[in-house]
């Protein structure tokens, strides 16, 4: 039964004093899995395909971070050890499956095991998030929660053409304002609620710290394809960056 092995803070926070109103969020920075837990049970390529993170997110969210000067907070461990944009009540939060490639680490874990991560990774990364949120309210400071992703082109064998995906609930004018700017400033394919939207469980992150709080929130899904270089990286942090910045805040 492993038990030990993540000891490593799991919120990284860079820029925390930045001065921009927007906190940026990634929960899928890292590919991270301590050697105790043996890759799950995945070959490396594995754990550094798009399963085990979000491919160039965190590059392009550090590169956001400078242009807005935006404080962001980014996940130390890989989502194959807990997903931290899942609650606990999720079975996905811990995934059995990622895809089409089963996880054997991640199968018959006993309570303990479940426990452990959630104690570990989920609890003190969201501690973070609204702890830094609480701060900033009593310095008087506004929020807008910004959380930055990627997803593959090819879900299933199935493509998707779709290059900027602007997640969120159908009644958030703010991120309906962000998709309209970043289409307005692009000649980008993005598009509203795809390739998820609210019936999928992936809002859990800008629900819990942005709706809950009555905050300004949207996710963003960046095609990994386009960031997996620092060429890449720049065109996409420079487009979000103008995109939030021409939203009437």
């Amino acid at each position: 039964m492993v038990m030990q092995g993540l000891e490593k803070p799991p919120a990284q926070l860079v820029n925390p004093l930045g001065k921009s109103d927007i906190l940026l969020v990634c929960e899928h920075a890292s590919n991270y899995i301590p050697p105790d837990f043996n890759n799950l049970g995945l070959t490396q390529a594995e754990v550094e395909s798009h399963i085990g993170w979000d491919i160039g997110a965190e590059a392009t969210a550090r590169l956001l971070s400078e242009k807005l000067d935006a404080c962001l907070i980014a996940q130390n461990y890989s989502r194959l050890l807990y997903d931290c944009n899942r609650p606990p009540t999720e079975l996905s939060s811990i995934p059995r499956l990622s895809e089409v490639t089963e996880i054997p680490g991640n199968k018959d874990l006993t309570a303990q095991q479940r426990d452990y991560r959630v104690a570990q990774i989920y609890l003190p990364f969201h501690q973070q998030i609204a702890e830094h949120i609480k701060a900033r309210a009593a310095a008087g400071r506004r929020t807008i929660l910004v959380t930055v992703h990627s997803f593959t082109p090819i879900f299933k064998e199935v493509k998707r053409p779709v290059q900027l995906g602007v997640i969120c609930e159908l009644d958030n004018a703010f991120a309906k304002d962000v998709c309209r700017q970043a289409q307005l400033l692009s000649d980008f394919d993005v598009r509203l609620n795809e390739p998820y939207g609210p019936s999928d469980p992936v809002l859990h992150m800008v629900t819990k710290h942005g709706t809950d709080n009555q905050l300004d929130n949207v996710m963003l899904e960046v095609r990994n394809d386009l960031i997996v270089d620092s060429a890449g990286q720049e065109v996409w942090a420079q487009l979000i960056a103008d995109t939030l910045n021409n939203v009437d805040h």
